[in-house]
């Protein structure tokens, strides 16, 4: 397992009664979520939001392999104890990739105690696994991007350029860009793409539609109740997907509840105010 760099946004007491856990999505870390962690604190006062960064990602260590979703629960699940010595995690959350381990992470936790709620953000419990080999996927098209490009890169421009050759639109070769470190010659990338490889390998690879069931295949329950938020202008959840969700929210006793957003994938930057009421009022 890996000791995940976590940033806690608390109140002016600085004792939270409960933690809601927030992670990301590939290629990002927790601070994309910092600015809806701040106003949720500020809405409601007896939160605390623990923005993590998943392995390999932000200020977190690569760990050892290997690297895939149960792993990066396995992480978020040792944070969760750590926090928990202090309050109790009473919700979970994560943004595109950073939902399904989510998922998985509830799944782990089959027959223990909490958290409450868990959230995903945008993201498709669903397997793909031609993904890797669609190229029309703007995720592995960054990657291939990465995987053809220099160790190092004179400065934040060049790689720009470079992504931007690649097919990759502006505002988010910018904001890839955000993950290059001074280097002794210019510029590296904080990411490995050979791990990054093995994690969206498995993100596509995994079936996580069982997580979302009040009990796993044994039987035995799952924790709390799951909250799935889908971005309407968003291509990350297919017709099947959220045809298939609006069937399951309908079940008795499903323990589901879908919320559709007005908003692209990228629900922090889209879709700001609407993701704090949300969270404000449903927690």
């Amino acid at each position: 397992m890996v000791d995940l760099a976590v940033e806690e946004l608390v109140g002016a007491d600085g004792a939270p009664a409960r933690w809601l856990v927030l992670t990301h999505g590939i290629y990002g870390s927790g601070g994309n979520w910092r600015s809806i962690g701040r106003r949720l604190v500020a809405a409601r006062p007896g939160w605390g939001v623990a923005l993590v960064d998943l392995r390999g990602h932000g200020r977190s260590p690569s760990g050892a392999a290997p690297h895939d979703l149960a792993a990066c629960a396995a992480d978020v699940d040792r944070v969760i104890d750590r926090l928990e010595a202090r309050a109790p995690v009473a919700a979970v959350a994560g943004h595109s990739f950073g939902g399904k381990v989510m998922l998985a992470l509830r799944q782990g936790r089959a027959g223990r105690s909490g958290p409450a709620q868990t959230w995903v953000l945008d993201a498709s419990p669903s397997a793909r696994p031609d993904a890797l080999g669609d190229p029309d996927n703007s995720v592995v098209a960054v990657l291939r991007a990465i995987e053809d490009g220099p160790s190092t890169w004179p400065d934040r421009a060049a790689l720009v350029a470079h992504l931007g050759q690649r097919g990759i639109i502006a505002a988010v070769a910018q904001w890839f860009a955000m993950n290059l470190v001074p280097a002794a010659a210019g510029y590296r990338l904080r990411l490995d793409p050979a791990q990054l490889r093995a994690l969206l390998s498995d993100y596509f690879a995994r079936d996580l539609w069982s997580a979302i069931d009040p009990v796993d295949a044994a039987g035995t329950a799952l924790p709390g109740v799951v909250h799935v938020v889908v971005g309407d202008r968003s291509p990350a959840l297919s017709p099947a997907d959220r045809a298939r969700l609006a069937r399951l929210q309908a079940t008795p006793g499903a323990g589901l509840t879908v919320h559709h957003l007005d908003a692209g994938h990228w629900l922090n930057a889209d879709a700001p105010d609407a993701v704090v009421a949300l969270l404000a009022a449903t927690l």
